[in-house]
């Protein structure tokens, strides 16, 4: 029932109170769109990052001439080398324990010579029989284990230093993929020698 003092509200103030309304709802959508967009990409970005995270090892590890010798072996073929197969104390206690996958901080270096006669001693032999480590060859590797920096591959980082510098990305990229013969071992070719 209306009073004498209540007015109808006029159609132009109607009319404004609608486009206010409108308009406030149409800001609030904006600025929901605008939050989700930039979520998404915020999102995406993250992601973005964790897929280009490096999958090589970038630098060498600190003492790692000092570490304990894991094994040693001999590569015919292309190759002709010995190496040295090395551990850090991670890597060691591992090996000993056999435990595996290798747990999170093992790292393994591999170093190479070239596999030459040695004519010192062939000489006290009195036929050719003694090789030794030549010159260094095929640079200095080495695998991280860090199995959420390195998921892509197999928990593994994989590094090659010549002359103390990254070898280029074309070599880094073989590792993972010749390494994968070697699942029986996560990935590791060397076992222990006692």
């Amino acid at each position: 029932m209306k009073t004498k003092h209540q007015t109808p509200l006029k159609p132009s103030v109607t009319a404004r109170r609608n486009v206010i309304i409108k308009r406030i709802t149409f800001l609030l959508v904006a600025v929901a769109f605008v939050a989700i967009i930039l979520a998404c990409t915020t999102a995406a970005s993250g992601r973005a990052d964790e897929e280009a995270a490096p999958i090589y090892v970038e630098e060498i590890p600190p003492g790692y001439r000092d570490w304990r010798l894991i094994s040693v072996a001999h590569e015919e073929g292309n190759l002709n080398d010995i190496r040295a197969i090395l551990g850090n104390d991670i890597a060691i206690e591992a090996y000993r324990d056999g435990k595996l996958p290798f747990p999170d901080g093992a790292i393994i270096a591999r170093l190479a010579w070239s596999y030459v006669p040695s004519e010192e001693n062939n000489k006290v032999f009195g036929r050719p029989q003694s090789f030794v480590a030549g010159p260094p060859t095929n640079g200095v590797q080495f695998m991280i284990k860090d199995s959420k920096k390195y998921a892509s591959t197999g928990g593994w980082g994989f590094g090659h230093f010549n002359d103390g510098k990254p070898a280029g990305e074309a070599v880094l990229k073989t590792c993972f993929a010749c390494h994968q013969a070697g699942t029986f071992r996560d990935l590791v070719f060397t076992g222990y020698t006692p």
